[in-house]
């Protein structure tokens, strides 16, 4: 049954309902959970069984000691900040972990007092919700195309691409060896490894892969893991680079956001246009809006 048809039956069994029990109805169809199940997949459950092995592998902030840089930054950030990562720990989870005495949402702003303010969490990886809106509403069909995440960390754009589309190639680009192997143990236990390839590598050794690429994601990428002058030089290599007409870049946060506290050549208006989405299309409870909005998609030109 199309949409259309769908929702004027919808309506029509709501009409036919008596009075009396339309209030009741009503009540039942905006506060149900009943139609939970239409709305997720055995992929879903794929994915949630690999962030769960991938938890069940990390410390509870995700991060490695390898990852000096961005432990660094994240503890000179001039309010408190932590590291959580989406992928792993959705907000139900958050909040069971500050239940339980392990993480916090708040911290003391004068120790002894009952002054507190809110933790700024901040994550290198798209959450569930993030990657089918990725997947589902701001890509067209994959076909046959090949897909280039820029620092793919847990491998979660990797993971949710073979299973949300039909992309012939994923290729994870990642120089911290602690995730590849990570991502590479997931590959193979689930299978993936014949659309799947993990690439140990700094990105700015990889022009070919770029120039072949139809997609390229890049989600918090540069920012915590290099200074402002490696940024500007990884950032002119991506853009000298990723030049195949008609390709599509995927960025969080925007370009304009990422490129104005560094110095760079790039002209943006004569390398992509910005492609407008509609945020309003995911229909799933406890939708992050702000969220989904950070997630900007360009056309090469």
């Amino acid at each position: 049954m199309e949409l259309e048809a769908a929702r004027r039956a919808v309506l029509a069994a709501v009409r036919g309902t008596c009075a009396a029990d339309l209030p009741r109805l009503l009540h039942w169809m905006r506060n149900t959970n009943d139609f939970d199940e239409l709305v997720v997949s055995n992929n879903d459950v794929v994915l949630k069984n690999i962030a769960e092995d991938l938890r069940n592998r990390l410390p509870i902030e995700a991060m490695f000691n390898s990852e000096h840089q961005a432990v660094q930054k994240i503890h000179q950030h001039p309010l408190p900040m932590i590291h959580v990562d989406a992928f792993l720990y959705d907000d139900d989870f958050v909040d069971s972990l500050c239940e339980e005495g392990k993480m916090s949402r708040s911290y003391c702003t004068e120790c002894g007092s009952y002054k507190t303010a809110s933790l700024e969490f901040i994550s290198h990886s798209f959450s569930l919700m993030e990657l089918k809106f990725l997947y589902q509403h701001v890509l067209p069909d994959l076909t046959g195309k090949v897909v280039v995440d820029v620092g793919s960390r847990l491998g979660a754009v990797l993971f949710a691409g073979y299973l949300y589309s039909s992309a012939s190639q994923l290729y994870g680009v990642e120089m911290n060896a602690d995730f590849c192997q990570l991502q590479e143990m997931m590959v193979t236990k689930y299978q993936f490894i014949d659309r799947i390839k993990v690439v140990h590598a700094d990105i700015c050794t990889e022009a070919s892969l770029l120039q072949k690429a139809d997609v390229v994601v890049m989600n918090n990428v540069f920012e915590y893991f290099l200074d402002r002058q490696e940024q500007a030089r990884a950032w002119e290599f991506i853009a000298f680079n990723v030049r195949k007409r008609g390709s599509l870049l995927v960025t969080v946060p925007s370009l304009k956001e990422s490129l104005s506290k560094l110095q760079t050549n790039i002209q943006l208006n004569q390398w992509v246009e910005e492609m407008q989405l509609n945020y309003d299309v995911y229909m799933e409870k406890d939708v992050d809006r702000e969220a989904l909005e950070q997630i900007h998609l360009y056309r090469i030109l």
